[in-house]
């Protein structure tokens, strides 16, 4: 058996727990009249789970959205009095494990619902959330299936209802019709359910002001340092950063290419540094350069540098011809305080909530702030 100790990484992802509470009393504070909850599915957008809902745990959030039920026993297991949401609604014959666990579906269709009638009639206490679309098309029942289940003597109380809410579709673009037409359209929803706390608003609805916030926001993607509104400076600070090591620094002539299917010529003789990360990491291929486009950019010993050709699975090159020093060890940072995500995922023709949840498993993981 070795006693060498832990194999080295070549690429690291260091989480700023402080930053993430720090967001989410932001957003709090924008939001004021109504309670501030957390979306943490997708493995807290990549950052991890069980230390993101203990930092805002901590923070004051006592409500969590998650999208499966396995995500909500993680959350249950770091919280024990949390109020945790199944955004992915009650996944058939699993009842028991959101009793178990004191999970609050969140229903959408006439069969959940009558599954979950049969459950509460049996002895289940959970309390449960009611999803009425109000034009995303995807979850949800519509306002008329919401109307005339609502005419049903107390509707409510025989699902154990703790919440009524719907889902924004283009609230990261303000002037966006749709806002309008979902906001009047979830005022009707309201007025079935009256006494219910009600819930639209995800991390850019807090943006649109208090008109979208009603009793609960649900942020997920600005709570992580990702940009929720297009076309403005995004006030959230950095959450995740995610670095590479250089391995090698390499001499090329111009004229010579560089990667896989000899994508991008080099102008000039030029200095290159490869690092160890590629896509198997969640770094995505297309954020690569080519002799048609830029490629995005990492950030080493005070400079922006230039992606160079593809980005393979394991590896990428970045172009230090005129950043002095580079050398073999050193780290650049892929994305974080120096290197916006959302401007990375532009280059990929992505999202950052892609890119996030995208991380693979070979970083190390360092966790800042927060208590273990």
């Amino acid at each position: 058996m070795s006693d060498a100790g832990p194999a080295p990484e070549t690429g690291r992802l260091t989480i700023d727990l402080q930053s993430l509470a720090t967001n989410w009393l932001d957003l709090a504070e924008r939001a004021r009249t109504a309670a501030t909850g957390a979306v943490v599915k997708g493995d807290a957008y990549g950052v991890g789970i069980t230390r993101a809902v203990q930092a805002l745990a901590e923070a004051g959030c006592h409500t969590f959205f998650v999208a499966v039920p396995e995500e909500g026993v993680r959350v249950r297991a770091a919280v024990a009095d949390a109020a945790i949401y199944v955004l992915g609604g009650l996944v058939p014959g699993a009842g028991r494990v959101y009793g178990d666990f004191d999970l609050r579906p969140v229903l959408g269709c006439r069969p959940e619902i009558e599954e979950w009638s049969a459950l509460r009639r049996e002895g289940l206490r959970t309390r449960a959330a009611l999803h009425v679309d109000t034009g995303m098309n995807r979850l949800g029942l519509t306002l008329g299936e919401a109307r005339k289940l609502t005419e049903t003597r107390n509707f409510a109380d025989s699902l154990g209802l703790s919440l009524v809410m719907s889902h924004l579709a283009c609230a990261d673009t303000p002037d966006h019709p749709l806002n309008r037409k979902q906001l009047a359209a979830f005022r009707a929803v309201r007025t079935l359910l009256p006494d219910l706390p009600a819930s639209l608003a995800n991390s850019a609805g807090v943006f649109l002001g208090a008109e979208y916030h009603f009793d609960v926001v649900r942020p997920g993607i600005a709570l992580y340092g990702g940009q929720a509104v297009n076309g403005v400076e995004n006030p959230m600070r950095p959450v995740p950063t995610l670095e590479a090591m250089v391995l090698q620094v390499r001499e090329a002539k111009a004229g010579e290419t560089v990667g896989y299917g000899a994508a991008e010529t080099l102008r000039r003789a030029s200095r290159i540094a490869i690092l160890g990360v590629g896509y198997a990491d969640g770094y995505h291929r297309a954020a690569g350069a080519s002799d048609r486009r830029v490629g995005a950019s990492a950030f080493i010993r005070g400079r922006l540098a230039p992606l160079l050709g593809r980005v393979s699975m394991d590896l990428m090159a970045i172009d230090v011809t005129d950043i002095p020093g580079v050398a073999r060890g050193d780290w650049a940072e892929l994305f974080g305080h120096h290197v916006a995500l959302d401007d990375v995922a532009a280059h990929a023709d992505t999202i950052g909530y892609e890119l996030l949840t995208s991380l693979g498993r070979r970083y190390r993981r360092i966790y800042l702030g927060g208590s273990d």
